[in-house]
């Protein structure tokens, strides 16, 4: 298993519990971004900077996903090309996205955008809450436990 996190937006918060997390078990751990990322030093930890680009940072992780693979990400397009892959995918707040689920994912946001495009106000998503960082910190736990990587 390797870990890879769409790292654009994704919370400095939970790149740290992804730091730890990837320390502790050993398992690689990749952030995809445009632009140049901090990272410890690490054997198992490194940032890809991509080039700036429409989903240019989700084409590479598209391309080099494996099966069993996890990906972190809160993009709901990207999270249904790496499940059709068989890789595992949560969102930044905790949420598991599978393919029981994705399709639904996929409309509503559809309908989403369609509703903005259209000049209707949607609202963004909640601020960033440590309710969200519990949910994550459980969720990527609960994974790695399944996986056979804590002990």
């Amino acid at each position: 298993m390797k870990i890879w996190v769409d790292a654009d937006a994704c919370p400095a918060v939970i790149k740290d519990i992804l730091f730890r997390a990837a320390q502790r078990t050993k398992v690689p751990l990749t952030l995809v971004a445009n632009q140049m990322l901090y990272t410890p030093p690490s054997p198992v930890i490194r940032a890809i900077q991509v080039p700036r680009g429409f989903d240019v940072a989700d084409d590479y992780i598209v391309e080099h996903v494996c099966a069993g693979d996890l990906v972190i990400t809160g993009d709901i397009p990207l999270a249904g090309q790496v499940l059709d892959k068989k890789a595992l995918v949560i969102s930044p707040r905790g949420e598991s996205f599978t393919a029981d689920n994705i399709k639904e994912r996929l409309a509503m946001r559809d309908m989403l955008e369609e509703l903005r495009s259209a000049g209707v106000e949607t609202g963004g998503p909640a601020a960033f809450s440590q309710a969200d960082r519990r949910a994550f910190a459980a969720a990527l736990d609960g994974l790695l436990n399944r996986a056979g990587l804590l002990g």
